[in-house]
């Protein structure tokens, strides 16, 4: 009985993790549900991109609803999203983004402010701005409180600043309209 105990234990053990690893492997790493879903904003206190004396609390959040774009210049696929986050501007919807630098780092040297709002004034110049202001997270405060892994990230945020959808990835036709046109156009009618 000792020597069958002493099997089952590491057999039931390796088969679990197999049964983990396997789950692993062909499950979408976008496909994850936030956890601040029906939560309010988290708390912050972070100035905007172009003008940092401006500063934004999560109460910007309250009375429209906003689609938060977490992007940068270094980001290929922000890059690839930026027009047709501008044509959903052009339409009307209310898009904020959460400027997320990486080279605002000691790991990977400083660069100014001046430098970011100069890279991001071309890129937008360049690609269209959809924004209606850039909040500028500059030590990913808020990045974290939202579980952001990268960019791009798109939040649904409602009139009452809660979240209510989180994308991972960037924003397309196909994408809007299979995720996010139909909760979008739900709060705008409440």
């Amino acid at each position: 009985m000792k020597k069958v105990a002493v099997f089952l234990i590491p057999l039931a053990l390796f088969l679990g993790l197999i049964i983990f690893l396997y789950q692993g492997l062909f499950s979408d790493p976008r496909d994850h549900q936030s956890s601040l879903l029906e939560h309010s904003m988290p708390e912050f206190v972070l100035p905007d991109l172009m003008n940092v004396e401006q500063t934004y609390t999560q109460d910007v959040f309250v009375g429209k609803v906003t689609l938060l774009n977490v992007w940068g210049v270094w980001c290929i696929t922000c890059a690839i999203e930026l027009p047709y986050l501008k044509q959903l501007q052009e339409e009307g919807k209310h898009i904020v983004g959460l400027y997320y630098d990486q080279d605002i780092d000691p790991d990977f040297g400083i660069k100014t402010v001046e430098r970011v709002q100069q890279e991001v004034t071309e890129k937008l110049n360049q690609l269209g701005n959809p924004y209606a202001f850039n909040i500028f997270d500059v030590k990913r405060d808020l990045s974290l409180d939202l579980g952001v892994t990268g960019a791009p990230e798109t939040y649904l945020i409602d009139q009452q600043g809660k979240i209510r959808l989180h994308h991972i990835g960037d924003i397309n036709p196909r994408v809007w309209n299979k995720k996010f046109a139909a909760i979008y156009d739900e709060l705008v009618a409440q």
